[in-house]
């Protein structure tokens, strides 16, 4: 693979977010491709795969060369899923592969038994899987036509450590002899499987392009996760961009609840919580954690009234709130950060909920803290995956709630803007609000409360 001269500018930017990239992929390579958040690592991989300018609109000029078959992981796996089932999703590259029937269900299943999702079988419902089970579906989908070249946008990321092992695993099983690029921020546990590791900087230039001996040996590179480094301090943020007008505690006991996921071909009911209980009160965060698919998300919507309980109780019942006093109480920030764009102007977005509910808010201010101060006239879906998760979380935050509810925050951030986010959360609390923090990573519950492992759905 090589590109040549690569310059491309999306749609509605002012500068292009790579400018001139000289890049070269030998057949049989392992590239571990690493940098700040924003600095052009996906866009380096959706070049490679021919969707810039086709797919993703913008301004492109250079060369992109491929030499065989792609495989492409999307850094937001829901962006890849086409079907209703989980068999048909795998199948669908084989269907335009034309692979005959007899042979495409064998794969089928064995891709699905790779990535653990073969216990749900074929006809599991891909609308009923969680984020983390959606990475790895999206996975299956990519290891099954046996490509020759695998272009993987940070597979792990949304999953918990060992999920992230046997994952990681099978991508390297799969991989054997074939090229292969990896995007990823946690770094440490894939640099012993790859030859050559290429840094970015925040402008999308090669800063570094060598063995992983002679990158470890090296100055550790701005905006990247180094192994060994201690995790840095959460950034202090002003109290008064943070600080809730009251305060309000949640309370939610033996919930129950079930997932409904309807097609035209049928209902299927998952149970995603059976007995949870938890206590938050003003002034503390509450961690959520475990594996992937283990009713995470759901305990997050049911706590901020987002999901009705099929038994139990919350109080206060949030879930009978109008739509605007429900929004001026909580601030949820989905998992998809997608989910929750609203406007066409990352500045619109922030200051979009504070109006509709009546607050003030300092938009420039807000955008500065986590970094996007220089986007504030660009496209929320012109964004990397980490700058769009940091501007949901402005978007949700930035009329300063009582209640705050963060799935998966940090995914997709390098250690300044991590410090950004964290230190938004943990301001947020010591001003009075009631935190709730779905997560995987491990360095986040920090300082907290309550921590809840796996059992929110035992």
């Amino acid at each position: 693979m090589r590109l040549s001269d690569f310059t491309w500018r999306p749609l509605g930017r002012k500068a292009p977010v790579v400018a001139g990239l000289d890049l070269a992929v030998e057949p049989g390579e392992r590239v571990l491709l690493v940098g700040p958040s924003g600095a052009g690592k996906s866009t380096i991989l959706h070049g490679l795969a021919g969707a810039l300018g086709t797919t993703l609109a913008g301004e492109l000029t250079g060369t992109a060369e491929v030499d065989g078959r792609l495989g492409l992981l999307l850094q937001n796996p829901a962006d890849a899923i086409v079907a209703e089932h989980l068999g048909r999703d795998v199948a669908f590259g084989l269907e335009n592969a034309s692979v005959p029937r007899s042979e495409m269900w064998p794969r089928v299943d064995a891709a699905l038994d790779r990535v653990g999702l073969g216990v749900y079988g074929r006809h599991h419902f891909t609308a009923a899987l969680s984020g983390g089970e959606q990475q790895r579906l999206a996975l299956a989908g990519v290891l099954v036509l046996e490509p020759d070249v695998l272009l993987l946008d940070e597979p792990t990321s949304m999953l918990d450590d060992a999920t992230a092992t046997s994952v990681r695993q099978a991508i390297l099983d799969a991989a054997g002899d074939r090229t292969m690029v990896v995007v990823e921020h946690r770094i440490g546990p894939w640099l012993e499987h790859v030859d050559r590791v290429v840094v970015l900087s925040s402008d999308g230039e090669v800063v570094s392009d060598g063995s992983v001996a002679s990158f470890l040996a090296g100055p550790a590179p701005a905006g990247v996760w180094m192994p060994g480094l201690p995790t840095p301090e959460p950034l202090a943020v002003p109290a008064d961009l943070v600080r809730p007008a009251d305060a309000l505690g949640v309370t939610a006991e033996d919930v129950v609840a079930d997932l409904t996921t309807r097609t035209l071909r049928g209902v299927q009911r998952t149970r995603a919580l059976d007995g949870f209980t938890a206590v938050l009160a003003p002034g503390t965060t509450t961690a959520l954690t475990g594996p992937s698919g283990a009713g995470k998300s759901t305990a997050l919507a049911v706590i901020g009234g987002l999901r009705k309980p099929t038994n139990g109780r919350v109080t206060p019942d949030l879930a009978s709130r109008r739509t605007l006093e429900l929004a001026t109480s909580v601030g949820w920030v989905p998992q998809n950060p997608e989910h929750g764009f609203l406007t066409l102007k990352v500045a619109d977005e922030v200051a979009r909920t504070a109006g509709r509910v009546g607050r003030s808010v300092d938009a420039a201010a807000v955008l500065d803290v986590f970094g996007l101060g220089g986007l504030a006239d660009a496209h929320p879906y012109r964004l990397s995956g980490g700058e769009q998760r940091r501007l949901a979380l402005a978007a949700a935050l930035a009329h300063r709630p009582s209640v705050v509810l963060l799935d998966e925050p940090t995914v997709g951030q390098d250690p300044g803007t991590w410090a950004a986010v964290t230190g938004w959360v943990a301001a947020a609390r010591d001003a009075g609000a009631t935190v709730a923090v779905s997560t995987h990573d491990p360095d986040l519950p920090r300082d907290v409360e309550h921590r809840l492992e796996a059992g929110v759905s035992s």
